[in-house]
């Protein structure tokens, strides 16, 4: 199973408190959210989540894993081994990555 950690305290808050995320994100963005955390959480690695057309971008020198949410609302997600798995060419091996950090959740639009 995947294990999941928060780059903040605030930002796991409002991923395990349904009330909270109610009170800084809209419905539709917040069942989004609580669907994506579950798909994250019964995967073995990233490479089963396949809703939310996850990708991999660019983050300020880290590969991260995004995966949209409701609208132009997003999650963004960071490889969380103490030395993440990498290809022959240096790149996050996705397809072994078993630990995720929760970086963000953002308005890509915004």
């Amino acid at each position: 199973m995947l294990q999941v950690a928060f780059e903040t305290k605030s930002l796991r808050a409002v991923c395990e408190d349904e009330s909270r995320a109610r009170r800084e994100y809209e419905p539709g963005v917040v069942e989004a959210l609580q669907r994506r955390l579950a798909d994250l959480r019964a995967a073995f690695t990233v490479r089963d989540i396949l809703a939310g057309h996850p990708r991999v971008v660019d983050g300020a020198g880290e590969d991260c894993l995004v995966v949209d949410l409701e609208g132009s609302w997003q999650i963004v997600l960071a490889a969380n081994h103490p030395r993440n798995p990498r290809t022959a060419s240096g790149a996050c091996d996705w397809g072994k990555v078993t630990r995720v950090r929760v970086l963000r959740i953002e308005n890509r639009d915004a």
